[in-house]
């Protein structure tokens, strides 16, 4: 009798212990199922961040900036060509003559003449190449310009173009807001315009705190490389 309590005894321990056992194990496993499905739906909102900043950055680099649209999801469209090349900044540019000298390097002093014009806002000059065009332009004949590649002294676009051209070549450039004048500033870098006239409407456009496109247009002749 007394041995038969005994076991009935040991057999209530070890069950208690696998229930214990089980009890624990029951726990375990709904902890990693809580934290799975946390996981699962922690996931795809995780996911959707970078694309929706993705999809952000695209959407802005779809629309012309311009202050009377900033924040909003539409505005005027960039303007691309199919003729132009676009270097991964979104400068776009086309070779309207190879030339046929040495290409600059950086630290060169380079001699250059150039056009400006607004191509976003009715193609209106700021500077003409060679010699001063139409009545706003008349004078002389203007310097041609010169700076330093890689000082950073001229436009970002304005270096780009020029820096793969060779000596006689002629590139023509589009140039976006961000390739451009700094805070819209013809002031800051160059090159700038030599006229009056030609400061007025370049200052007209970039200045504008309306609906206007700041795309400009310029073409670049690398005449010489100064030793």
């Amino acid at each position: 009798m007394l041995l038969q309590r005994a076991h009935f005894s040991s057999g209530c321990k070890q069950g208690k212990q696998q229930n214990n056992r089980l009890a624990a194990n029951v726990r375990v496993q709904a902890g990693r199922r809580e934290s799975l499905a946390a996981g699962l739906v922690l996931l795809p909102a995780l996911a959707n961040l970078q694309p929706a900043a993705a999809a952000e950055d695209s959407e802005r680099s779809k629309y012309e900036p311009m202050e009377a649209l900033r924040g909003k999801d539409y505005g005027k469209p960039r303007m691309t060509y199919p003729d132009y090349e676009m270097t991964p900044s979104g400068l776009q540019y086309k070779d309207m003559r190879e030339g046929t000298g040495e290409v600059p390097r950086e630290g060169d002093t380079l001699l250059v003449d150039w056009d400006g014009y607004t191509i976003g806002y009715y193609g209106r000059p700021f500077e003409a190449r060679n010699k001063p065009k139409g009545s706003s332009f008349e004078g002389n004949d203007k310097d041609f310009y010169r700076f330093v590649l890689g000082q950073h002294s001229v436009i970002p676009a304005f270096e780009e173009a020029v820096a793969t051209m060779k000596v006689g070549g002629i590139r023509r450039i589009v140039v976006p807001v961000e390739l451009g004048y700094p805070d819209n500033d013809y002031k800051k870098q160059g090159p700038k315009p030599t006229t009056f006239a030609g400061e007025r409407a370049l200052g007209f456009v970039l200045g504008n705190q309306g609906m206007i496109d700041k795309t400009l247009l310029f073409d670049i002749e690398l005449m010489r490389i100064l030793k």
